[in-house]
């Protein structure tokens, strides 16, 4: 009977306490922490351009959100845990850390065996110049001897390298920095990875087993492999007069994704909880749903695993389409994803606006859906759903209400974020504002 009933009838009946947000914050190509987050979507700067030269690889990659001007330093403490952090974890740390901070979170004032960590996270790869070293050690007459590998090549690699590139260390150094001793978990599904990992971490708070979570997401493959595979597989934007309008979602003239990086992170605690530590609420997880439909060669499934995730994402919140005020979109700006995409929306959830941020900052995989939902959070909190960069002709395939030119009013303070991945994964969530 249970599963019939949706999230707030559920709530009544069972005492399931509101998850609400009391902390955020963001790396990103178009700011650090987020009020210059805001500041650039309101401004509606991009923060796509051409890649730095030494991630480049001498491939034609035009265009890609990199985080520019990040000093990890003002993060990371002690410092010499840089030297078994990656960006992706550096990135992680400093994002929690701004979440923490605007949320009151210390070790003084807070049980930290009650405070756990779910972080979204990608692979992770070692830089060139930590793998180099180990490569030349397996040369003979200038060609690799993969036979050498377990011998030279282990002698020659950093003791303590594999600590940089195991996908879980992100949110292990969070807890470290932190002291979080509660449930610790690392989820890695490619764009869906933050959405599910804020899901889990709501229902960690909802099961008793913690009293206050970090949570988001973080990736950085913008390593030269990455853009290796990234021009061979994911349909990269070809672009090259002008990478700021490069990632272009539903638009008719889109080409192709962006890669980015970046992570942003939220405290989520029960709203009791919240309450009775003062803390100000920032907005409210209200629902969650994914689901996953296999891909027919490569394509995605017209949006069928879309379909199911929306479905149970407002059943969960016990809400209907009307109830919804905009849709914050997965808007890879690729052809045929887009077009997948736009379909499900517009039967769904007909004439609801629609708001792409990755017209802003590129495709962040782990990192994007945590991302996304701040740009979310933040419209709420301020009355105004972000304008789509780059949407200039509407795409008869992609029948959907894109907020473009200027923002829009919000008319209703909760917020549908939906991602998706190429394999036929979906995640959802309704997202609403403080006193929704």
């Amino acid at each position: 009977m249970l599963v019939s009933l949706g999230f707030r009838a559920w709530h009544v009946m069972s005492r399931r306490p509101q998850i609400v947000i009391t902390g955020v914050g963001v790396v990103s190509p178009i700011g650090i922490g987020a009020d210059a987050f805001w500041h650039a979507i309101e401004s509606q700067c991009s923060g796509i351009a051409q890649p730095i030269p030494p991630r480049r690889a001498d491939l034609p990659v035009t265009a890609a959100g990199e985080v520019r001007d990040f000093d990890p330093k003002e993060y990371v403490r002690p410092r010499k845990s840089l030297k078994v952090m990656s960006r992706d974890s550096q990135f992680a740390v400093a994002a929690a850390d701004m979440a923490c901070a605007q949320a009151g979170v210390t070790v003084d004032t807070l049980d930290t065996e009650r405070l756990g960590v779910v972080l979204g996270a990608d692979r992770i790869r070692y830089t060139i110049d930590e793998i180099a070293p180990a490569y030349a050690a397996c040369l003979v007459d200038g060609r690799f001897d993969a036979s050498l590998w377990p011998t030279r090549g282990a002698e020659a690699t950093y003791p303590l390298g594999l600590l940089k590139v195991l996908p879980n260390m992100p949110a292990c150094h969070v807890s470290i920095v932190r002291d979080a001793r509660g449930p610790n978990n690392t989820i890695q599904q490619a764009e869906i990875s933050s959405l599910l990992a804020v899901a889990e971490a709501a229902r960690v708070l909802e099961r008793g087993a913690a009293d206050m979570m970090i949570t988001g997401g973080t990736s950085s493959r913008l390593h030269v492999l990455d853009w290796v595979r990234s021009y061979m597989t994911d349909r990269l934007s070809r672009r090259a007069c002008d990478p700021a309008a490069a990632c272009r979602p539903f638009d008719a003239l889109r080409d192709g994704t962006v890669r980015g990086e970046g992570a942003a992170a939220l405290i989520l605690e029960s709203r009791h909880h919240a309450e009775a530590r003062g803390a100000a609420i920032l907005g409210q997880i209200l629902g969650c749903g994914a689901s996953y439909v296999p891909t027919h060669n490569g394509h995605p499934a017209a949006g069928a695993s879309l379909h199911r995730a929306i479905q149970s994402a407002l059943a969960d919140a016990d809400i209907t389409a009307r109830d919804v005020g905009h849709v914050n979109a997965h808007g890879l700006s690729t052809v045929e994803d887009d077009a997948a995409e736009a379909s499900v929306l517009a039967e769904l959830l007909p004439d609801v606006p629609v708001t792409a941020p990755k017209s802003y900052f590129g495709n962040l995989l782990a990192g994007t859906g945590a991302v996304e939902l701040l740009a979310s959070l933040l419209a709420l909190a301020r009355g105004r759903i972000p304008a789509t960069l780059n949407y200039e002709e509407p795409d008869p395939a992609c029948p959907i209400r894109v907020v473009h030119g200027r923002p829009m009013d919000c008319a209703s303070p909760i917020a549908l974020i939906v991602n998706m991945t190429s394999i036929g994964q979906a995640a959802a969530l309704v997202l609403g504002g403080p006193g929704a």
